[in-house]
C-alpha cells in the first residue's frame, strides 16, 4: 500500500484530508514560506483528532521562513516546541538545521534530536540545500543519529519533480534501506503513482497528493 503523507496548513483541513484517505499528516503554519511551527492550541487539537482517527501526525518544527541556519535563541525556541509536541502526544516531527555553508549543523541537530525524545524524526527539505556531492555523508550522519526519514525533492523546488527523479534514485541508492526517503514537492494525485513506482518507494508527500 502507498502511504500518502498530506501536508496541511493549520488544523482546518485535517478532518477532510483524513476522510479522503490521508495516511499521515504533516502539520504546518505558513506554507507560503515552506512551513513553520503551528501554535500550541493547533498542535493540541490536531494531535487529538489524528489520534482518535489512528493517523500519525508529524508537526513541522521551524521558527521562521527563510534559510535553515539558526542562532541559539531560535534553537531554544525549536527545543521548546519539540518538548511541547512530545507532551501533546505528537507522533513525529520534521526539522532541519544547516551551517552557513550548507552542511548539516551537527551540534544543533544533536540538540534537536535529543529534545525529540523518541518521536519519529523527518529531516525536511533543508536536505536539498546540501551540495549533491556531500549528501551521501549527510545521509550517513542522519542514519547514525536515528533520524527516520528524509523529505526531499531531489533538486531545487522550481524544477518539476519529474526532472529530479534521477537524483532521487541516487539518494535512495545511497540510503540503502537504512533510512526512509520520502519524495515530495510537486507530487499530486496525477503523478503520485508514476513517481513512486519509478522510484520504488512506498510513501510520498504533498499538499495535493489526495483530492479533498
Amino acid at each position: 500500500m502507498l502511504l500518502k503523507e498530506v501536508c496541511v496548513e493549520n488544523y482546518t483541513n485535517i478532518p477532510a484530508a483524513i476522510a479522503a484517505g490521508a495516511n499521515r499528516i504533516e502539520l504546518n503554519d505558513n506554507l507560503s514560506v515552506g512551513g513553520t511551527t503551528v501554535s500550541r492550541g493547533v498542535m493540541a487539537e490536531a494531535a487529538k483528532y489524528t489520534g482518535e482517527h489512528h493517523v500519525p501526525l508529524v508537526t513541522m518544527i521551524r521558527p521562521r521562513g527563510g534559510n535553515f541556519v539558526y542562532n541559539d535563541t531560535e534553537l531554544k525556541i525549536m527545543e521548546a516546541d519539540l518538548l511541547q509536541a512530545q507532551s501533546l502526544g505528537v507522533d513525529g516531527v520534521a526539522f532541519g538545521a544547516l551551517t552557513a555553508d550548507n552542511q548539516l549543523d551537527e551540534e544543533a541537530l544533536a540538540l534537536l534530536i535529543g529534545a525529540a525524545g523518541g518521536m519519529s524524526i523527518t529531516f525536511h527539505m533543508a536536505f536539498d540545500a546540501i551540495p549533491e556531492y556531500q549528501q551521501a555523508a549527510a545521509i550517513d550522519w542522519l542514519v547514525d543519529h536515528d533520524v527516520d526519514r528524509i523529505l526531499t525533492h531531489g533538486g531545487p523546488l522550481d524544477q518539476p519533480i519529474a526532472d529530479c527523479v534521477s537524483h532521487l534514485q541516487t539518494t535512495i541508492k545511497q540510503a540503502a534501506g537504512r533510512i526512509q526517503i520520502l519524495p515530495g514537492g510537486g507530487i499530486t494525485t496525477d503523478n503520485v503513482a508514476d513517481i513512486t513506482t519509478t522510484l520504488g518507494v512506498k510513501q510520498a508527500h504533498g499538499t495535493k497528493i489526495i483530492n479533498y
